[in-house]
């Protein structure tokens, strides 16, 4: 299955560290972003998933909620969100899918087929409260994901459905929307 712009992001029931959960229920009309990592247990995404923790409040602001994936098994992920806490001295505050069995990395598409199974491509989806998916960025399983990058880009998104605008390429949070439609690299 191919995950396309404008779709509904395909919903799932599935373990986190602290439950199991429903995806479309969990969003609950909020923006979300559903990102994978590659492995359980290494410092680039230890450091990743801090990074996205810290953050919180800047989520919070823009109502967007956060769920990553890790196809690791759930038994070690308990430890490794104590050993993240430990070592990056923050807690994560958002729930840590455990696909072990790969339903939500096959549903979303984030195992490339010539790729190692064991090492989903890095894969963030942002969806908006209608559950449309709206944004999808794929890493390599050697670039992480880019938090500050997506956090403009849900800026953008939402400044551009309030007032019907698109959104020139060096728009920042604060400048005025346009209503003009951007072409070819031209406003016209």
């Amino acid at each position: 299955m191919t995950i396309q712009l404008g779709q509904t992001a395909p919903d799932f029931e599935q373990d986190t560290a602290n439950g199991s959960i429903r995806f479309h229920q969990w969003m609950k009309g909020s923006w979300c972003i559903l990102f994978s990592h590659p492995k359980d247990f290494t410092p680039v995404c230890m450091a990743e998933l801090a990074e996205a923790a810290r953050l919180k409040s800047e989520w919070a602001r823009r109502g967007v909620k956060i769920i990553a994936l890790s196809v690791d098994s759930s038994d070690g992920l308990a430890r490794w969100e104590r050993d993240i806490a430990q070592k990056q001295g923050l807690a994560l505050n958002f729930p840590v899918i455990t696909d072990a069995d790969r339903t939500v990395s096959t549903l979303y598409g984030m195992v490339h087929p010539s790729a190692e199974p064991s090492l989903p491509a890095r894969s963030a989806f942002v969806i908006d409260p209608s559950k449309k998916i709206r944004l999808i960025l794929t890493y390599l399983p050697s670039v992480c994901c880019n938090f500050d990058e997506m956090l403009g880009h849900v800026d953008r998104l939402q400044r551009s459905d309030a007032h019907k605008a698109s959104m020139p390429f060096d728009w920042r949070h604060g400048d005025a929307a346009t209503n003009e439609l951007c072409i070819s690299g031209r406003l016209s």
